[in-house]
């Protein structure tokens, strides 16, 4: 049985890419009831039928560009201004748009979202119901799937996994990009943010957080309700007493002897108990120096709320 053409291309509607080759704006020749095109409407930019299927509601909307040998299927969409070229391959339920680009042989499937500046490069598997957005990086043989989310200026690379209801994320507003990479596997609710790094063979999964400048690698294993951080500002008085500030996903925590503390709770346990005293004024000056110090470094909000945006 021939599938009814539910496209055609627009010879005078053409875009060039970077690359030189020549786009043509689709036109639905039919209806497509369950995404809502109707026959007439005009679409985004394929290089030939070999890039969109006329079969199941599959569609390139807007300003996206699915080129080269890449191949859009199923129920899958491309839109805004995303790209989707090389050997690529789009399909299922899974939805790439933004400024997204999603090229070389990865595979995005499922139901998965891959937006915002993302790139899904490779031979990277993005699938389930997994988010990769902002401006993170998934690439070489990585996989992420299930629930998992990627973001940020986050890297996933290497043969490494994300899966489950793990999180991968960082900011360069917190000194660089988390990354998982080698044969690393992230997965159950795990955490890993900052500029934190996971490779090798290593494992983070359960409720484990790594994150500040810490990296887990070799054969390493974190798990349960573990958190490895690395200690991003430190500060001793005049007795040797230490304070380091680091980043949480609660905000920036002070971190002196057995004291966990905010800002302000700090500075309220100072002035209580060495209010009035050299070391006491130390103290508060100390914990006046680690707030600033936090504000430039990036990380005096929350860092899961630094980090976050709205999953569309």
């Amino acid at each position: 049985m021939t599938t009814k053409k539910k496209y055609t291309l627009i010879k005078s509607d053409t875009v060039t890419t970077w690359g030189g080759r020549t786009l043509y704006r689709i036109k639905a020749k039919r209806a497509i009831d369950r995404i809502g095109v109707a026959a007439g409407d005009l679409g985004g930019y394929v290089e030939s039928e070999k890039n969109l299927s006329h079969d199941g509601s599959a569609w390139v909307y807007g300003e996206a560009q699915v080129y080269e040998s890449a191949w859009v299927y199923g129920e899958a969409q491309v839109y805004e201004s995303a790209w989707v070229y090389g050997e690529a391959q789009v399909y299922g339920s899974a939805w790439v748009y933004g400024e997204a680009r999603v090229y070389g042989s990865a595979r995005v499937s499922g139901s998965a979202r891959v937006y915002g500046s993302a790139r899904v490069s490779g031979s990277a598997r993005v699938s389930g119901e997994a988010r990769v957005y902002g401006s993170a990086w998934v690439y070489g043989e990585a996989q992420v799937y299930g629930s998992a989310w990627v973001y940020g200026e986050a890297r996933v690379y290497g043969s490494a996994w994300v899966y489950g209801e793990a999180r991968v994320y960082g900011s360069a507003r917190v000194s660089g990009s988390a990354r998982v990479s080698g044969e690393a596997r992230v997965y159950g609710s795990a955490r890993v943010y900052g500029s934190a790094w996971v490779y090798g063979e290593a494992r983070v999964y359960e409720s484990a957080w790594v994150y500040g400048e810490a990296q887990v690698y070799g054969s390493a294993w974190v798990y349960g309700e573990a958190r490895v951080y690395g200690a991003n500002i430190t500060a001793t008085r005049s007795d040797n007493y230490t304070f380091t500030v680091a980043p949480t996903p609660e905000g920036p925590r002070i971190m002196a002897g057995c004291r966990y503390f905010t800002f302000e709770e700090a500075r309220e346990h100072w002035t209580k108990t060495r209010g009035g005293t050299p070391l006491g004024d130390e103290s508060l000056a100390l914990v006046d120096h680690l707030e600033r110090m936090a504000t430039i470094r990036g990380f005096i909000e929350p860092v899961s709320a630094a980090m976050r945006e709205e999953v569309k």
